[in-house]
């Protein structure tokens, strides 16, 4: 993680790598097969990790066709539903906007807290579930980009009113877009009842219209800062008037009595726009093709690109009219992904960590253990910081945040659940073809002499103090304890 400070970024504390880039040959295929570290490396980005098993299986393979498994995905409509989305509509229709009125304010007061204790358990119940569709899904780069657009796209659950029936709706709706159009998605998500509720469009009306939407649409979702004029803001908010959410039903609608059908004039154009021609203006600017490929290449190759690379993905971009699947591909399949200085280059967010681990060693279910975990490394799905969402990157590796991460790991490793390791068990009894199956199978050999060594006088039990810190008994034990030491390398942060 050394290099210069990068110059695109709008999050502290993130690096490019040290190095120079080709930018003749960046985006050009990369021509070669795929060995173990690359394997590998292709499915953390493009995934949550891969079992031994599954980094073999791409090993030796042509990029191009492990790209294209991968973008191409089967059907996902086998997993699992969730099993508890809590809908206060039920609730509400049980009483009626009259009967609500009528009860007492200790009545009223006791309901709301029954409403809220449902909607608790059941954002912990998705939260789970989402976590467990990572880890199951044939469609690995699918959820990894539904999970990308609910960082970039954020609505908070439970908050102003977004109801966990609400926030499933809406993760559907990411999954719809994940790897589909940038435009229509951003479409389809500013009349989403979450959305629509969180950034307070469902009370932007043409009497009073409201701001807040039609200025996160612009900085934080499209074009970043400074990009646009206050008299940018009013008027797209004005063209955004008349979105509504019917509380009773959770359902979007547009109302048209409410609607300012004035002229506007928007980013230079003018004419009686409503929210749909925003977007496709915004979608006209060269810098929200800009404003997108920069987040795609700090999602998938490193962070801080440097200008040129920006500049052939938002070409990209624009070529295939926002379509995310050929843009995608081709920085998958590209030389500058699969170069050195893109390998481990990125830090893992908490979630990726989690799902990343119960993978990598081949664990068939995330146990609820993971939420607590999540939560004190500091990302807790269904709920973003803020409208920003998670900051990302070195903010990941704080003292606080690092000790949580290193207690997720030792807590997993002594849980009940590690006996249902897919090949864990069958790591040799041998201390020294034991340290190199971990940490083949774990960092892909990404470890210093000293880290073998150390690990290697470990499961010798030669090193008392490992030994004592993990409380193990015998060599199978040991395995496990080894298992932890060599997640906590500081590869296995890296992606």
């Amino acid at each position: 993680m050394t290099g210069v400070q990068g110059s695109r970024t709008d999050v502290a504390g993130i690096r490019r790598p040290a190095g120079t880039l080709d930018v003749q040959i960046a985006l050009l295929p990369y021509g070669g097969t795929l060995d173990a570290r690359l394997a590998a490396h292709l499915l953390r980005r493009a995934g949550f990790s891969g079992t031994p098993d599954a980094v073999r299986g791409l090993t030796g393979t042509l990029a191009g066709d492990a790209v294209e498994s991968l973008v191409r995905f089967p059907s996902t409509a086998a997993l699992p539903a969730p099993e508890d989305v809590f809908d206060p509509s039920t609730i509400y229709e049980e009483y009626g906007p009259r009967g609500l009125r009528a009860l007492s304010d200790d009545a009223r007061r006791q309901l709301q807290m029954e409403i809220r204790r449902n909607e608790v358990r059941s954002i912990a119940s998705l939260q789970l579930w989402w976590l467990n569709r990572m880890l199951a899904t044939t469609a690995p780069l699918q959820e990894r980009m539904t999970l990308f657009l609910h960082g970039h796209f954020t609505t908070a659950a439970i908050e102003k009113g977004v109801s966990p029936l609400m926030a499933y709706n809406q993760n559907q709706l990411l999954r719809q877009y994940a790897l589909g159009n940038l435009r229509e998605a951003t479409r389809a998500l500013a009349k989403d009842p979450a959305m629509l509720l969180y950034l307070d469009n469902a009370t932007n009306v043409a009497e009073h219209p409201n701001e807040n939407w039609a200025r996160e649409l612009m900085e934080l979702f499209t074009l970043g800062v400074d990009r646009y004029s206050e008299d940018d803001v009013r008027e797209s908010a004005r063209a955004w008037t008349g979105w509504r959410v019917l509380r009773l039903t959770g359902t979007a609608y547009f109302e048209p009595r409410l609607h300012d059908d004035g002229s506007k004039t928007f980013l230079g154009r003018s004419g009686n726009f409503d929210g749909d021609d925003i977007v496709d203006i915004i979608f006209a600017q060269p810098q929200c093709a800009s404003f997108f490929a920069a987040k795609l290449l700090s999602l998938f190759v490193y962070d801080s690109p440097e200008p040129e690379l920006v500049d052939g993905v938002a070409a990209l971009l624009k070529k295939n009219d926002y379509e995310l699947a050929p843009t995608i591909s081709t920085i998958l399949r590209s030389n500058v992904f699969y170069s050195e200085r893109a390998y481990r280059a990125l830090v893992k967010s908490p979630v990726e960590l989690v799902v990343g681990t119960y993978k990598a060693l081949g664990l068939p279910q995330v146990d609820p253990s993971a939420l607590p975990a999540l939560r004190s490394m500091g990302q807790v799905l269904f709920s973003p910081p803020n409208v920003a969402g998670w900051p990302g990157g070195e903010n990941w590796l704080t003292s606080q945040m690092m000790i949580a991460r290193q207690n997720f790991l030792a807590g997993l490793v002594n849980a009940q659940v590690m006996g249902a390791s897919s090949w864990l068990d069958e790591v040799p009894m041998d201390p020294a073809q034991a340290t190199h199956a971990l940490i083949g199978a774990l960092l892909q050999d990404d470890a210093s002499p000293a880290s073998y060594a150390q690990l290697k006088a470990y499961l010798a039990g030669d090193d008392t103090s490992a030994l004592a810190m993990l409380n193990v008994e015998n060599f199978q034990e040991r395995i496990h304890g080894a298992a932890y030491l060599t997640m906590a390398m500081p590869a296995f942060q890296l992606e």
